[in-house]
């Protein structure tokens, strides 16, 4: 395991024999750890419940309550078996060591976000979530990484809706010294920091580590009194508005990353570029051997030679632009070192008039990988012209996965412990422990998923409560919400970002029809929302607003609507959710993980035919929504999935969901769930993508370059 040094600067008093809840509280492998979270639970349950974050619990625990607790024998053994845990995990032999070749150094994964755990808000969604899951996965298989990213005073914004339906932002200010981050020790001591050239000055970024499980993931910080105040904010919020803002922030997290590596003596072998807002650390790459000697063209191809780059999106606004002109002028220092004309730096990510950082990333490596496979074709048609001779799919495709112990619930990891093998979680990529959940008896899965499903419910009445009394609701009104949500009716999630082409309220386009489904007393159906606009999204945030409007109206208590969308609520959706709704304009979704999380707890996918679920879905393990086919015109579109979709509920759907047989058992559904959890867990969790990287794109990317930086 890659040890970075850091220092300590929360204020934890611990008694004597539990020392090692510090160690436990900034290694983020208790986000995956169902004991570790019940033993924090143990300490502080209505903290615990409110903040979800073990280092500012430990930080407020009176001595009179250790005092308690350490009375108390039972407390005592789960500490210690917790600390065992933990230093198995640690120890234990690895998918890597057993079926890879050592690399000559880390792999270094760059990206904008990582989403680890809602304690740590630094993530906005997907792509974060994503990237969080794939450090998780390399942890648990053994491969040598470190992560490089930003850490943003405010975060994502945190969302309310008001009683109009407005979505308002609200910024947090985080305090780094209450989170499960340390600031990194520099070899001189105090705290690292890393320079880094904007025009006409210096910006010093001070480094910070998350430590996730094996992996530690670097992250900087430029809100520190060394710079400038008008500096500081640079990585004060993730995605910001403003155009220069966020070059700044790219070329810090490109530029800086690579030079905290560097300070800290890590020599990457494999350098991943996880999006297009990470390509400038090719040229700082670049920098840095032309400053050794080597001609500028020789050492972009150099950098190249170990360069992977994941593009997860074929959406114009998430392929990050900026005017040429804006460029140059950032690019002035660089241009200057490396001797380059402007305008050859320029054509480096030029792209229809604009600097373009997908062009960049594409240009400063040699595997590109999109991230499902109708994703990489359409990847390979977007970008076929960057390659010389033009290949007909130069864009390789590794499907996403998901971190299979961070996202399945307690209830039905138990199921599986049972009927499976007691240590499931360590054989996920095994096809004989899957095949075998056909044999687990019906009615088991259906109450380990029923229960689930009732803390879902539980979830939504305390969370709706707490929306509806900040819009002035009355007591009695607020005392209905305990009878909230029907556990016996057909419940459907949908949750991710508010973008128009993710279609939220495609489910809404037919008001006469869905109101004969959500009314029905003898088949009930009721759907939750979940899911944030960005700021500049007008029209999302407009779709947030329609939807908010109908759950209080007509819909009441049939649709709700989550707001503050983050990790947790994310999994208590896909947790307890019988249909995980998913409704892009295809071929917009690139792969989706959203789905992936819901078949592992019993979830039945019911989506378009787009991005993962083209490879997951079989005809008996889900529903696909419309066909494969794309009509050119948007709207024509809209209404054909739309009339597949309330088909598909009222044909088969919901008739399947309430047919019983005479012993009361839902047997045609269960054997969906068990189609379903068969045919996605393996092949769409994180340790087969993971696994895939790691053989198609990180040994030969390390080899090709023999190792070299």
């Amino acid at each position: 395991m890659l040890t970075i040094p850091t220092l300590q600067i929360a204020d934890i008093e611990l008694p004597a024999g539990m020392e090692r809840l510090r160690e436990l509280a900034y290694d983020l492998w208790w986000s995956w750890s169902p004991a570790a979270t019940r033993l924090f639970t143990w300490i502080d349950p209505d903290h615990w419940r409110r903040y979800h974050n073990p280092v500012e619990l430990l930080i407020n625990v009176e001595p009179h309550h250790w005092q308690r607790l350490l009375s108390d024998p039972e407390f005592v053994q789960a500490y210690e078996t917790v600390i065992n845990e933990l230093d198995a995990y640690h120890t234990r032999e690895r998918w890597w060591s057993r079926h890879a070749q050592a690399l000559r150094g880390p792999v270094a994964y760059f990206s904008m976000e990582f989403g680890l755990h809602e304690s740590l808000g630094v993530y906005s969604g997907g792509l974060g979530v994503l990237a969080g899951d794939h450090a998780k996965a390399a942890s648990d298989l053994g491969i040598p990484m470190v992560g490089v990213s930003l850490l943003y005073r405010s975060g994502y914004f945190r969302q309310t809706v008001d009683a109009d339906g407005f979505q308002q932002h609200i910024y947090p200010d985080y305090d780094f010294a209450r989170l499960p981050v340390l600031p990194v020790q520099s070899p001189a001591g105090g705290v690292l920091t890393v320079p880094v050239d904007l025009p006409g000055r210096i910006v010093q970024a001070a480094v910070w580590k998350a430590q996730v499980g094996n992996v530690p993931v670097l992250m900087l910080d430029t809100d520190v009194p060394l710079n400038d105040p008008a500096d500081r904010p640079i990585t004060g919020s993730l995605y910001v508005r403003g155009r220069e803002m966020r070059l700044c922030q790219e070329i810090v997290l490109g530029v800086g990353g690579v030079r905290a590596l560097r300070a800290l003596d890590v020599t990457p072998a494999v350098w991943h570029m996880n999006e297009g807002h990470v390509a400038f650390l090719g040229l700082e790459r670049a920098r840095e051997r032309v400053l050794q000697g080597e001609g500028l063209g020789d050492a972009l191809k150099a950098v190249a030679q170990n360069a992977v780059f994941t593009t997860h999106t074929p959406v114009p606004a998430g392929n990050e632009q900026f005017d040429l002109g804006l460029v140059q002028r950032y690019l002035g220092p660089w241009i200057q070192e490396v001797g380059c004309d402007p305008e050859a730096a320029l054509s480096l990510g030029a792209e229809g008039g604009n600097f373009n950082l997908t062009v960049l990333a594409i240009r400063l490596s040699t595997r590109v990988n999109a991230v499902s496979k109708l994703h990489g074709e359409v990847s390979s048609a977007m970008w076929r012209h960057l390659w010389p001779d033009a290949p007909p799919n130069p864009v390789s495709a590794i499907t996403n996965g998901v971190h299979t112990e961070t996202w399945v619930g307690p209830e039905m990891r138990a199921l599986y412990a049972k009927h499976l093998r007691p240590d499931w979680e360590s054989h996920l990529l095994d096809p004989e422990l899957w095949a075998r959940v056909s044999e687990i008896p019906d009615a088991d899965v259906w109450a380990a998923h029923r229960s689930q499903k009732e803390r879902l419910i539980r979830f939504v009445r305390e969370r709706v409560r707490t929306q509806t009394a900040r819009h002035g609701r009355s007591p009695d009104e607020l005392r209905e919400l305990e009878r909230l949500f029907d556990p016996r009716a057909l419940t459907i999630g949908f949750a991710r970002r508010f973008a128009t082409y993710k279609r939220a309220v495609l489910a809404l386009s037919d008001l006469d029809r869905l109101r004969r489904l959500l009314s029905s007393a003898e088949r009930p159906v009721q759907m939750i929302f979940a899911g944030k606009a960005h700021p500049a999204d007008r029209a999302g945030q407009d779709l947030i607003r329609r939807l908010f409007l109908l759950t209080q109206d007509e819909f009441r208590g049939k649709i709700v609507f989550l707001e503050d969308y983050d990790m947790e609520v994310g999994r208590m959706l896909v947790q307890g959710s019988d249909v995980w709704l998913n409704t892009p304009r295809r071929p917009q979704e690139a792969s989706g993980t959203s789905g992936m999380k819901s078949p592992v707890n019993g979830g039945v996918n019911l989506s378009i035919l787009d991005g993962w679920w083209v490879e997951g879905y079989r005809g008996d393990n889900g529903w696909a929504i419309g066909s494969d086919a794309v009509l050119p015109d948007a709207a024509a579109q809209d209404a054909a999935d739309a009339a597949s979709l309330y088909q598909l509920l009222e044909e088969q759907v919901v008739p399947t969901f309430f047919e019983k047989d005479p012993d009361g058992v839902r047997r045609r559904w269960v054997r969906i769930m068990k189609s379903s959890i068969e045919s996605v867990v393996l092949p769409f969790s994180a340790h087969r993508m993971v696994r895939d990287y790691a053989e198609t794109t990180y040994l030969p990317a390390a080899t090709a370059r023999n190792g070299m930086a």
